[in-house]
This record gives C-alpha cells, structure tokens and sequence, in this order.
C-alpha cells in the first residue's frame, strides 16, 4: 500500500474518494481513527466487512451508507476479500 496507509485511493474528487483494501491486509493494520470532516460511507461493492462507531456495535458496510460525524472514532473491520468504498466527504 503506499505511504504506510492500509488502503489506496483509487480516485479522489472534491466530494468523493473511492479508496480500497486489499484482501491480504493484516487486521492490526486497521487502526481505530478520526477523520476532520463529516463522511458518508457506502461500500461499492457486495462484503462481509464491518465497521465499528465508537461505543457502537459493529455494522456491515451492506447495510447502505453510513455516516460519520467529524472526530467521531470508528474502524474497519476485516471481511473476505476486498473492500472498496465511496467516501463522500463534506455531507
């Protein structure tokens, strides 16, 4: 993956990336994190991958877009194969 990051940005516009995971990353790598803008999260493609809010249970990217506040803590959690995503940022 480049620079350290355990993702690649597959292409980056000024309202959405699409970035994604490869299926040989090791768990550990998927740090729990904040980001500064507001996100709304949608998986492009079918998995089993999660992902987990602070102080929430952990939901399947499937479930449809999901939103992040601003400083909110979350992390993925590793499914099968990859995980591609759309990050629509500034919602």
């Amino acid at each position: 993956m480049d620079s350290g990051k355990p993702y690649i940005d597959i292409e980056t516009t000024n309202n959405y990336t699409i970035r994604e995971f490869d299926e040989s990353i090791d768990p550990i790598e998927l740090m729990w994190h904040r980001d500064n803008e507001d996100r709304l999260i949608e998986a492009i493609e079918p998995t089993d991958w999660k992902i987990q809010l602070d102080n929430e249970l952990p939901i399947c990217f499937s479930k449809g877009k999901i939103f992040i506040r601003k400083h909110v803590w979350h992390r993925a959690i590793k499914g099968t194969g990859k995980l591609k995503l759309k990050i629509h940022k500034n919602v």
